[in-house]
């Protein structure tokens, strides 16, 4: 580790800084840092230049020398630690440590960073020794992430307790939604802390609903209720034996069908997806199978252990007979592959049918060549998150997608087109489907990858929404996902006005934010006799967007503003060059 002076112009803030994301709290230490300025080094690491650094801890100092410099205050220069490039795990860890040490960070964000050290290679244990905890208290971090993410929301704000979030850790999916439907049932009253416990695994009343096996051929007998609309096992050993002999056909199904193993988990054990990594049918990936306490079976297809893919990452070699003297000298495969490649492409270039559908293929698989990454959507938090998951531009997309894999032959149940072929013939085994198809069939294949690894955020985005007419007032509605984020005084009074009318706003200009922001909730739901208001888009989201004020500092406006100076440049170049564009 070295020790240095660096011009505050060359630091930015790392990804790998736990707190990365949201406005730094500088109460506490701007006073400070204008006395005396910064006095406790920053960590910081090369971020692929020579001169330039990113921050893994000390966003808060570095924020702060940054407000003081605008006010006049002459820093220049910040006291840092640089410590080695290119260690993620050593960068998170150094944040986490003097954000820990500073102030306690809640259990999701912990839940964040431990997720990120562990896909760096740390293990619990490793975890554990580096910050003091139990290995168990480690674990029980980690078990956020079986939570949706809106449960994980609700931990976060307060709105769910402690004992509370750790039942439902050990909750499926499906028990999950149930448990939420619950909470948002006026009527119904959804079980808390150790309720939780008895709701998941208390009694021996087993829906027939989760049997995997054919119900006119179990002996045992069943129970319904007066209305016949649910029905129960009423012998629960009769029920697991059946269930466990259906679970058993399954797994060799799976194996018969190439999967490289199946895993059985105990009833009750989790499937911890922080334990995994994804892994393709072809390249070795397993199949888990989780039973719960009730009866439901959930099935994790294309899943290794993280040891396993640290083992293969590695490449460990494999005992082999002799090597024997090939036939061809590397020189003369050489010549062969360069001349035989010439011809190939020369050929290839006058049809193009068949380069589009060699392109597919690219696309969808990669190649040494080729590297397509899937747009990630990373939202800065659950509530985001869980506003895209549920909109309806995102359901309308998965119902494209998945006729697209039905198409190809896809499993129906891979979440992305883009590298989810896992044939045994790689890019030749895709091109000799694609080539059976139609081109319009092509073209719909096209379509959904490159809707894949479009990159949100991009001057692209703005292009093609205006290029294809996307009406946002048709796809999206205001939430509170959105309307909890708009905190600017200044941009409330501008929403308000534009949502309830000038006069509205005018009545409260003097009001809080909070009560600013009811009111326009108000009007969009239809409630607390405010007449409702329908099609509302902010400025920022519609094609193309504006901004409210005149400070700028609109990611979406200056974006449409560079695609106003590329049509503005294009329409001043002569007619044969704008032909040629």
């Amino acid at each position: 580790m070295e020790l240095k002076h660096i011009d505050i112009a060359k630091l930015s803030v790392s990804s790998a800084n736990m707190r990365a994301r949201g406005k730094p709290d500088l109460s506490h230490i701007l006073s400070s840092v204008r006395a005396r300025g910064v006095l406790v080094p920053l960590i910081v690491r090369a971020n692929g230049s020579p001169d330039t650094y990113e921050i893994v801890a000390g966003k808060r100092r570095y924020h702060a020398a940054l407000t003081v410099a605008e006010e006049g205050g002459g820093i220049e220069e910040l006291p840092c630690a640089v410590i080695e490039a290119g260690d993620d795990a050593a960068a998170l860890e150094a944040s986490l440590i003097e954000n820990v040490a500073r102030l306690d960070p809640d259990e999701v964000n912990l839940w964040e960073t431990f997720t990120r050290l562990v896909r760096e290679g740390r293990s619990p244990e490793d975890i554990a020794l580096t910050f003091g905890l139990t290995e168990v208290q480690v674990k029980r971090t980690l078990a956020l992430g079986n939570l949706l993410p809106r449960i994980r929301t609700l931990y976060r704000s307060g709105q769910v307790d402690e004992v509370t979030v750790r039942h439902l850790t050990l909750a499926s999916t499906a028990q999950q939604r149930d448990w939420l439907a619950l909470l948002d049932d006026p009527e119904a009253r959804s079980p808390v802390g150790q309720q939780i416990k008895a709701w998941l695994f208390g009694g021996s009343s087993i829906s027939t609903k989760v049997a995997l096996f054919d119900l006119s051929g179990f002996e045992g007998a069943i129970v319904a209720d007066l209305f016949g609309e649910d029905s129960y096992f009423a012998d629960a050993d009769q029920f697991w034996t059946a269930q466990r002999g259906a679970v058993e056909e399954l797994a060799g199904a799976y194996r018969e069908a190439g999967w490289r193993d199946v895993v059985i988990l105990d009833a009750g054990q989790p499937f911890h997806s922080w334990e995994h990594e994804r892994c393709t049918k072809r390249k070795g990936g397993k199949v888990y199978i989780t039973i719960g306490y009730r009866g439901e079976v959930s099935f994790h297809e294309g899943y290794v252990s993280l040891k396993e893919a640290r083992r293969h990452e590695k490449g460990e070699a494999s005992p082999g007979d002799k090597p024997v003297r090939p036939e061809v000298s590397a020189p003369i495969q050489n010549y062969v592959d360069l001349h035989r490649h010439a011809a190939v492409r020369a050929d290839l270039a006058g049809q193009p049918s068949l380069a589009l559908r060699v392109m597919v293929a690219h696309a969808i698989i990669g190649s040494p060549l080729w590297n397509v990454r899937v747009e990630a959507q990373k939202a800065h938090s659950d509530a985001i998150a869980e506003s895209v998951e549920n909109c309806g531009s995102e359901a309308a997309f998965d119902e494209k997608r998945r006729a697209v894999l039905a198409l190809l032959g896809f499993d129906p149940e891979t979440p992305t087109v883009t590298g989810g072929y896992d044939g045994e013939y790689g890019l030749a085994g895709l091109l000799v489907r694609l080539i059976e198809l139609p081109d319009p069939a092509v073209f719909d294949v096209l379509a959904i990858v490159m809707a894949e690894t479009l990159e949100a955020g991009s001057v692209l985005i703005e292009l093609l929404g205006s290029l294809v007419g996307t009406d946002m007032a048709k796809v999206w509605q205001a939430d509170d996902a959105l309307l909890d984020l708009i905190r600017d005084r200044e941009v409330v009074g501008c929403v308000l006005a534009e949502v309830a009318g000038p006069d509205v706003a005018a009545a409260n200009e003097a009001a809080t934010g909070k009560v600013k922001r009811n009111i326009i909730r108000d009007c969009l739901m239809g409630e607390n006799g405010r007449a409702k208001v329908d099609g509302w888009v902010p400025k920022w989201m519609v094609f193309p967007p504006a901004a409210y004020t005149e400070r700028g500092g609109v990611g979406t406006a200056s974006r449409a503003a560079r695609i106003s100076d590329l049509n503005a440049s294009r329409a001043s170049q002569p007619e044969p060059l704008r032909q040629a564009a």
